[in-house]
């Protein structure tokens, strides 16, 4: 769970995980040294959960979101985890939908599972407007359709990974720095043949605080499938 400036949300997001009744869940937050104070709440929240089942990574500075996520997978998958789950720490990604993806995974030996918002039964936040709505569908079908996944929700953010997919992807290569990590991913995984099952999930609006996109990252998101695509023809 990468966070910087969650402080409002992180504490709700850390106790609803770490109720759920999953023996052997651990909660690795990766903070790029929040200025409030984000990076000192989660490490009291591992002291009272435990340092067992809850851990932080600091990092030095805000790099991007999937700089992030690539820092905390490969930590994960370095401990041993079997399965790798990543959601943000807004509130946006349903924890009761936490044990659906890993069953789905469990039951299928899909080796990616997406929670998914255009798969038959998900939905979106009332409060997402018609202009939000359409752009992150157009995004969608944008991605989708350069790289032919024929992934849903190929730029969502809440997805389960089997640990011999990270490492046939190789983190430490993947080139995103932004939101564009998502579909980097998953074209990695399609194109190395694994297989991607998608759950219908409700995705709710952020909870406290505001969006990190800004316009670096949606340049890198417009341009990254083009490259994606480049590269693997060659």
């Amino acid at each position: 769970m990468p966070t910087y400036n969650e402080a409002g949300n992180l504490p709700g997001m850390a106790d609803a995980l770490m109720a759920l009744p999953l023996p052997g869940l651990r909660l690795l937050v990766v903070d790029d040294s929040s200025p409030d104070g984000t990076g000192d709440i989660a490490e009291r929240y591992a002291e009272r959960h435990g340092r067992d089942r809850m851990s932080v990574l600091h990092r030095a500075g805000k790099e991007g979101l999937g700089r992030a996520y690539a820092a905390g997978m490969a930590r994960a998958v370095a401990d041993g985890a079997r399965y790798v789950l990543q959601m943000d720490a807004d509130g946006s990604h349903p924890v009761d939908k936490v044990s659906a993806l890993l069953g789905t995974a469990l039951s299928t030996g899909a080796a990616v599972t997406i929670g998914s918002r255009y798969v038959q039964g998900g939905t979106l936040s009332d409060a997402w407007g018609a202009h939000r709505r359409l752009l992150s569908r157009w995004a969608n079908a944008y991605a989708g359709t350069i790289l032919g996944t024929r992934v849903r929700d190929i730029t969502g953010g809440f997805n389960l990974w089997r640990e011999d997919a990270l490492r046939a992807i190789d983190l430490a290569s993947v080139d995103s720095a932004g939101y564009s990590f998502q579909v980097e991913m998953k074209f990695r995984a399609v194109r190395r043949g694994f297989g991607v099952m998608e759950v219908p999930i409700h995705f709710e609006d952020r909870t406290v605080g505001e969006s990190k996109m800004n316009l670096m990252v949606q340049l890198e998101s417009v341009t990254m499938p083009w490259k994606l695509r480049a590269r693997a023809r060659r």
